[in-house]
């Protein structure tokens, strides 16, 4: 299975190179133009260069927009007639990846990923008359022209943004200084080596509570690697969960349709009309293209289609700095239901494998189980050779209960496998 839930991912080789200058081939047949990114790992450029040698060898125009985000590309994709970003997301750096972009922004559809692994291994090649052309295409500008029209930030609000050394890096906080924010970089350098692990969960970024108790800043935002994710610290210096996070900008924007995912708590219920899809952005956006006006997921995805119909996270965090100045947040999130969340990551070889032999359908989807006071989701990564169980149930106890049976039912599946 060439796509993953959030695109191609691996970890770097040349089969990886390959492969992009096959996909780049095979866009290259319905696209005439297309935009090309990528984030900072050490391999990106090589990568970038092989998609884009397939896309030129195809016979399209490609337009280089070099480091940039994710939704940065997607963005700028509305310019062309396809967009793609070489990135592993959040992966460690010996992983990187594509994702592909249609011009609203939104992720290839099942369909479109479908037609690529169908036709990837008979590339068709231009004649020596008929190549592609390579220009530059600057995606930043606009994509932060059109986020700071649509918020208003405080002047002198001081706020901590970490990049993880990632894509975030040229533009949140550029972009942020420009409006008049007192910015404090921290993991700030593009330097394709992530100083921290890219993922913005709070185990990974135990010193942020310390410095903002130390700073008195306002709030702290954190980007992954293509900063396409943006996880958030209050005032106190508290990690906000992400199903806070999602409620927070269901309030904030008076969102009376969320689109989330199956594996998103059940407290955003209590505050809006919910429609749920199997995990990953590219789900979440095509379902806004029918109904909603927010979408997001608990890992820091967070979709807001009046811009794009792509995760973004320099937008979120510009958003977050204008609640953050008109709201008490730790308040906010004092106030908030919180229900007990379990999440745990089971490394196997195979596990795509073991949701088939639980009877799943789709492993990257999984399966889920419900009760009235808890449930349960099973799935494969879509990334990484991992099962991922979230249980969540009314009291810790019972969700401890949903978790075990998670569990329970992977060690039997592996048993009989």
């Amino acid at each position: 299975m060439l796509f993953g839930s959030s695109g191609i991912r691996r970890q770097y080789d040349t089969g990886l190179l390959d492969t992009a200058r096959n996909v780049g081939a095979v866009i290259a047949r319905s696209a005439d133009t297309v935009l090309v990114g990528r984030d900072t790992r050490t391999t990106g450029p090589a990568v970038q260069q092989s998609l884009m040698a397939g896309i030129m060898g195809a016979g399209a125009k490609t337009f280089d927009c070099g480091i940039a985000p994710t939704p940065s590309v997607a963005y700028g994709t509305r310019y062309h007639d396809c967009g793609c970003m070489v990135t592993a997301s959040h992966n460690p750096e010996e992983y990187n990846g594509i994702k592909l972009f249609n011009q609203d922004g939104s992720a290839f559809s099942p369909l479109q990923q479908s037609h690529i692994e169908n036709t990837i291994d008979n590339p068709e090649w231009g004649a020596y008359d008929n190549q592609g052309t390579l220009s530059t295409f600057d995606c930043i500008t606009p994509h932060t022209e059109a986020i700071l029209s649509k918020v208003s930030l405080e002047e002198g609000m001081k706020v901590i943004v970490d990049c993880g050394c990632g894509a975030g890096c040229v533009m949140t906080p550029p972009m942020l200084s420009e409006a008049g924010v007192r910015v404090l970089s921290i993991n700030a350098e593009p330097s394709g080596f992530f100083n921290r692990p890219s993922e913005p969960l709070e185990k990974n970024l135990s010193y942020i509570p310390a410095l903002i108790r130390k700073t008195g800043y306002a709030c702290a935002l954190v980007h992954d690697g293509d900063a396409d994710r943006l996880m958030a610290f209050d005032e106190k210096g508290r990690y906000i969960r992400g199903d806070h996070l999602l409620i927070l900008f269901a309030r904030y924007l008076r969102a009376k349709r969320v689109v989330t995912t199956y594996d998103a708590s059940m407290a955003i219920e209590e505050f809006a009309e919910v429609k749920r899809t199997p995990v990953g952005d590219s789900y979440v956006s095509e379902q806004l293209i029918q109904w909603g006006d927010l979408g997001g997921e608990p890992s820091g995805a967070w979709i807001f289609p009046d811009i794009s119909l792509c995760p973004d996270g320099p937008y979120a965090a510009a958003l977050f700095c204008e609640m953050a100045a008109e709201w008490h947040i730790a308040d906010e999130i004092d106030a908030m239901p919180a229900y007990s969340i379990l999440r745990e990551s089971i490394p196997v070889p195979d596990s795509i494998d073991i949701l088939y032999a639980l009877g799943a359908t789709n492993p990257t989807d999984g399966l889920r189980m419900q009760d009235e006071d808890g449930w349960c989701l099973i799935r494969a990564s879509g990334t990484e050779p991992k099962v991922r169980i979230t249980a969540e149930g009314i009291s810790s106890e019972r969700a401890k209960e949903m978790l075990q049976k998670g569990r329970d039912l992977v060690r039997q599946a592996r048993q009989e496998r």
